[in-house]
């Protein structure tokens, strides 16, 4: 991972980056008993590397990036970010893989959709707290 990324200000997320960053594995950091990976994404702005700690939604090598902000009206500012820059690195257990990113929508998000829930139940109850349909990354 990069060494000039740049921790959350967010308390728990800075706790939770700082852990994997710490023991170079992503193994037995978890929310609610769930496992999370790390991407780290480029500033649309700053261009500076950010470390993003989110649930792990996998399947067949690819990743999920969910931008549920715990059901806020607002994307979270990564969402932006990936956007502008595509090109986000995540970090599962030890392994850490370059991949794209593109928002998806449809059966494909659907299909994502279900995927995430059911890796961590709480993002049907964010859906239901926002107006905006809850941005769905796929990363191959």
């Amino acid at each position: 991972m990069s060494a000039n990324a740049e921790l959350s200000p967010e308390g728990w997320v800075r706790e939770q980056t700082e852990k994997i960053l710490e023991q170079g594995t992503t193994e037995g950091v978890q929310v609610m008993d769930r496992p999370i990976v790390l991407f780290t994404t480029t500033g649309a702005k700053s261009g500076k590397k950010r470390y993003v700690p989110l649930m792990r939604v996998e399947e067949n090598g690819k990743y999920a990036m969910v931008a549920s902000k715990g059901g806020a009206p607002e994307h979270p500012a990564w969402y932006f970010n990936v956007k502008a820059n595509p090109a986000v690195t995540v970090q599962d257990g030890t392994e850490v893989k370059e991949l794209t990113a593109r928002e998806i929508s449809g059966d494909e998000r659907a299909h994502w959709w279900e995927l995430a829930v059911a890796a961590y139940p709480p993002y049907a109850e964010y859906q239901t707290k926002t107006d905006r349909e809850i941005p769905v990354f796929i990363l191959e």
